[in-house]
C-alpha cells in the first residue's frame, strides 16, 4: 500500500471500480428466490410466516415404562394416537426405532470409516467402544404392534424405521390409535456413546439412568418434506412431532426420577419432609434441597426389590426423556417472569458437588431469564438439569450434562478447574436453551443440524455474557472462528447433517457467528433483535425451514440480507477484505506559480536515479562549454511563463465567485482501493487516525461491492490528514487475514522460540501425547 499524490479535479465515478479483464461478473446480491428458495404457497409465505393454510400432526402417547436396574433394561408399553392434520390421506406410519442405531449391523456402525493408520495408536475407551459394538444386544424387540381391539397389525422394520400399514387409509382430520410393545437393553454411555444410557459408580455399586431416544416415536411427516424417515446414522438428530404424554415410570423404590413434565403422584413418591421441601423451594430465592446429600448417601447404601411407580404429564411436548438413581440429590427453585412460571430444578449425585449445588440451578434461571429477552416467555412449568454420563444432551423440560469436579485420591478432596466451572455453566447455558430451539421452535434437526445448534450457540453466547464481564465463550465472536473459515475442510452450512465435516465449527460456530455478525455489525442490535424475536415468536410449536428464518429476518429488520444468507450459508467463501491502496488528490488551484511550486515539491520527494548519483563527479560537457547553455539551461519545468499567467487570468474571467471558491477548496480527496480475496461480500468498517490524533469510525454498507465484488475504491473527503487507516479493527468480521489491513503496513508481532537440538523431539512428544489425550477425552 501507499500514498500517491495526485493532481485533479475530476473524481466522479470512484465509488467502484471495473472488473479486471477477463473476469466474469458474478452478482454477489442476486436474490435467493432466484435459485435458492421454495415457491411461496399457502402453509409458507414470501415474508416467512406460517401460511394460512399451515398445519402439523399431532401424537399422544401414554406410555408405561419398567426399568430393570439388576440388569439395564427396560421393557414398555405405548398407547399412540396419531392425528393426520395434513391434507393428504396416509396409508402407512413411519416409527423411529433409534435404539437400532447401536446395532452392529446398523447403517451408521456399516458406514463407519476406518483407517489402518486410525488403528495404530487406540484409548482404551475406543477398543472398548469397538468390541461392545460387536458384542451388545442393542437395539429394539418389538413385542407387540397392535389396534385398539388387540389386533395385531402389519410393520416392516428398515434399520432405524419402522412402517406400521393401516389397514385403512387415514384421511385428512381423522385419528387412530395403535399400541406398540417393546424392551431393550440400555447402553452404557461411556462405553458406546449415543444420547443416553446408564453410568455405573464402581465405588458402591449404583447405576444412574438417563433415557433418552427411549421408546418407539413417531416420524415427522410435514408440508416440505413429507415423511421424514431418513435413517439415523449419528449425527443428523430428529424431527418429532407435538403431542400430549402420560409416562408411567416403575423404578426400585428408593430411585429418585426426574423428567419431561409435571409430577402427578408426589405423594405416592416422596416423603412427607420432600414435600414440604418442594413446597418451600415455590418462594425460596436460593435453591433447597428437595433430597439432601445425606438422604442421597443413604439410599446409596440400601437397596430394595420393592418398586414405586412415577408419573408424569406433559402437555406440547415433541418427546419425552427422564432420568432415575438413588445417588440423585435434588434442588429446586422457582423462577417467575412475565409469563414464565417455572420450578427450576437439579438431580445430580454426591460426585457432582460442590460445582453442582453451587451452579447448575442458577444457571437453569440465568438461561431463562436471558432467553426469555431475545425470544419468548419460557412456557413450561419445569425446568431441569441432570448430571450423569452425558456430556450434554437436550430434551422437552430437561437436560442432561457432564462435569464433575476431579477427586484427588492422595487427600480424598474435591476440587474444580476454571475450565470446569465455566464447562458446567457453558453446557447448563446450551442445552437449557436447546428447550426453545428446537424442542419448541420445532425445525427438522434430522435435515439441518445449524438450525438448532447454531441458533442456540449464537443465543448461548449472548446468555454467557450476561453472566459475567469477559466470560470465556468458546463460540460466538467473530475471531473465534477465523482458523475454520480459512482451512480446506469446510463445506457449505446448508449442508445435510451427516455429510458435514467439521461439526462443530460447521454446524454449531459458524452459524452462531453468522448471526452474531448479523445482530453487531450488519443490522444492528435493536433491528436485529425485534425480527429474531418476530421469528421465534412466529414458529415457536411449529417446524420451521431454513428459508422460513431467512425470510422473517429479512421481513422484520427491513434490510435486504440475501447476499449475506447466500455467501455464509450457500458457500465456503471467508472474508478476506485488503486495503491495497490509498490515493491522495487534491484540488488543484489552476494559479500557475502555486502548482508549479506544488509540483517542484511532489517531485523532491522522489529518489534519485542510481545513475544520477553516481555521476557526480562527471564533467559535463556543458560545464566545459558555456556557449553550449541557453535560455532552458537556466530555467527549468517549474519556470512559469507569461503565456501560463495569462491562460489563468483568462480561466478565472471565466469563472463566478462559487466556481473560483472551488479552486481554493483546501479539502483531501482520498481514495482507497480494496480487494475482496476472500470472496465474501462484507461492509467495509475502516477507523480512520488524523495528524492530529483524533480518531473517526467508518461503516460502509456492504452493498458498495455489488457492480464489483472483486476489487472496489472508495472516496472519502476529509478536512483533516489521515495517519493510519485500519480495516475491521474491532475484527467484526471473521477477516482471515488482518496483515492486509492497515495504511501504512505493520509488522506482524511473534516470538522466536529457543531450544536445544536434543530437547526439539521431546517438546514434540509432550504436543503428541497432549493431542492424543484430548482425543481421549473427546472419546
Amino acid at each position: 500500500m501507499k500514498l500517491n499524490y495526485l493532481l485533479g479535479i475530476t473524481i466522479a465515478g470512484l465509488g467502484f471500480s471495473t472488473l479486471a479483464s477477463g473476469q466474469a461478473f458474478d452478482d454477489k446480491f442476486r436474490q435467493l428466490n432466484d435459485d435458492k428458495f421454495r415457491t411461496p404457497n399457502v402453509y409458507r409465505t414470501a415474508s416467512g410466516a406460517p401460511g394460512h393454510q399451515y398445519w402439523q400432526q399431532e401424537v399422544d402417547y401414554d406410555i408405561r415404562v419398567t426399568l430393570n436396574d439388576d440388569n439395564q433394561s427396560v421393557s414398555a408399553r405405548s398407547t399412540i394416537t396419531y392425528t393426520n392434520n395434513s391434507p393428504d390421506t396416509l396409508r402407512y406410519l413411519w416409527v423411529q426405532l433409534d435404539q437400532n442405531r447401536f446395532k452392529k449391523d446398523s447403517i451408521g456402525p456399516k458406514t463407519r470409516a476406518t483407517s489402518a493408520d486410525s488403528l495404530e495408536r487406540v484409548s482404551f475407551s475406543r477398543m472398548e467402544s469397538m468390541l461392545t459394538q460387536e458384542e451388545f444386544p442393542a437395539g429394539y424387540t418389538i413385542t407387540d404392534v397392535s389396534d385398539t381391539r388387540g389386533e395385531p397389525m402389519d410393520y416392516t422394520i428398515n434399520d432405524t424405521m419402522m412402517r406400521i400399514d393401516l389397514d385403512e387409509a387415514l384421511a385428512s382430520g381423522e385419528s387412530v390409535t395403535f399400541n406398540i410393545g417393546w424392551q431393550n437393553n440400555i447402553i452404557e454411555a461411556d462405553v458406546l456413546g449415543g444420547r443416553g444410557g446408564y453410568e455405573y459408580f464402581e465405588d458402591d455399586g449404583n447405576y444412574l439412568y438417563e433415557m433418552a431416544q427411549w421408546f418407539p416415536r413417531m416420524a415427522a411427516y410435514y408440508d416440505v418434506e413429507g415423511w421424514q424417515n431418513k435413517q439415523f446414522i449419528g449425527n443428523g438428530e430428529f424431527a418429532l412431532e407435538f403431542g400430549d404424554y402420560t409416562v408411567a415410570i416403575t423404578v426400585p423404590a428408593d430411585h429418585i426420577v426426574a423428567s419431561t413434565g409435571e409430577l402427578q403422584n408426589a405423594e405416592e413418591v416422596l416423603t412427607d419432609e420432600q414435600l414440604d421441601r418442594l413446597e418451600q423451594a415455590k418462594s425460596s430465592d436460593q435453591p433447597v434441597k428437595i433430597v439432601t446429600q445425606d438422604e442421597a448417601l443413604e439410599n446409596e447404601k440400601e437397596g430394595t426389590d420393592e418398586t414405586k411407580t412415577w408419573v408424569f404429564k406433559a402437555d406440547k411436548v415433541r418427546d419425552f426423556a427422564w432420568a432415575s438413581s438413588r445417588k440423585f440429590i435434588w434442588d429446586a427453585q422457582r423462577y417467575q417472569k412475565g409469563d414464565t412460571d417455572v420450578m427450576a430444578m437439579s438431580f445430580y449425585p454426591e460426585e457432582g458437588n460442590p460445582l453442582w449445588e453451587r451452579y447448575s440451578t442458577a444457571s437453569i434461571i440465568h438461561t431463562i431469564d436471558v432467553y426469555n429477552d431475545y425470544s419468548f416467555d419460557y412456557p413450561y412449568p419445569v425446568a431441569i438439569s441432570v448430571n450423569g454420563p452425558v456430556g450434554g444432551m437436550e430434551y422437552p423440560m430437561i437436560t442432561f450434562n457432564g462435569p464433575r469436579p476431579y477427586l484427588d485420591e492422595e487427600s480424598g478432596e474435591k476440587y474444580y478447574s476454571k475450565r470446569t466451572k465455566y464447562g458446567l455453566i457453558t453446557v447448563i447455558i446450551h442445552e437449557i436453551g436447546h428447550i426453545y430451539f428446537p424442542m419448541i421452535v420445532n425445525s427438522d434437526e434430522r435435515q439441518w443440524t445449524w438450525m438448532d445448534e447454531g441458533i442456540n450457540t449464537y443465543l448461548q453466547f449472548l446468555a454467557e455474557q450476561e453472566w459475567e464481564p469477559d466470560y470465556p465463550s468458546w463460540r460466538g465472536d467473530a475471531r473465534n472462528i477465523v482458523t475454520y473459515m480459512a482451512s480446506d475442510n469446510q463445506m457449505p452450512i446448508m449442508t445435510n447433517s451427516e455429510s458435514i465435516l467439521q461439526f462443530g465449527n460447521n454446524a454449531y460456530g459458524k452459524p452462531a457467528t453468522a448471526l452474531n455478525i448479523l445482530r453487531e455489525t450488519i443490522v444492528g442490535r435493536e433491528l436485529f433483535d425485534f425480527a429474531f424475536r418476530e421469528y421465534a415468536n412466529r414458529w415457536k410449536f411449529k417446524r420451521p425451514t431454513p428459508e422460513d428464518l431467512f425470510r422473517t429476518l429479512e421481513d422484520a429488520s427491513g434490510v435486504d440480507l440475501d447476499w449475506f444468507f447466500r455467501g455464509w450459508f450457500y458457500t465456503t467463501d471467508h472474508v478476506d477484505i485488503s486495503l491495497d491502496q490509498v490515493n491522495l488528490l487534491t484540488v488543484s488551484t489552476q494559479d500557475p506559480e502555486v502548482e508549479a511550486a506544488w509540483r517542484k515539491q511532489v517531485d523532491e520527494q522522489d529518489p534519485e536515479t542510481i545513475t544520477a548519483v553516481r555521476n557526480q563527479d562527471v564533467m559535463y560537457k556543458i560545464h566545459q562549454q558555456e556557449q553550449l547553455q541557453d535560455f532552458y539551461n537556466e530555467h527549468d519545468e517549474y519556470t512559469v511563463t507569461n503565456a501560463d499567467r495569462n491562460k489563468y487570468k483568462t480561466l478565472l474571467d471565466g469563472l463566478n465567485e462559487e466556481q473560483k471558491a472551488m479552486l481554493d477548496n483546501g479539502s483531501n480527496f482520498y481514495v482507497l482501493d480494496f480487494s475482496n480475496l476472500g470472496g465474501l461480500v462484507m461492509p467495509i468498517l475502516l477507523d480512520l487516525h488524523y495528524q492530529d490524533g483524533s480518531k473517526e469510525h467508518v461503516r460502509i454498507p456492504a452493498e458498495i461491492w455489488r457492480r464489483s465484488p472483486q476489487q472496489v475504491s472508495k472516496l472519502l473527503i476529509r478536512d483533516k490528514t489521515i495517519a493510519e487507516i485500519v480495516l475491521d479493527p474491532y475484527w467484526e468480521t471473521a477477516d482471515v487475514d488482518t496483515t492486509n489491513n492497515y495504511w501504512p503496513a505493520r509488522p506482524v508481532p511473534s516470538r522466536i522460540e529457543l531450544f536445544k537440538r536434543g530437547d526439539r523431539d521431546n517438546s514434540m512428544m509432550e504436543d503428541y501425547d497432549a493431542e492424543l489425550k484430548t482425543d481421549d477425552d473427546e472419546e
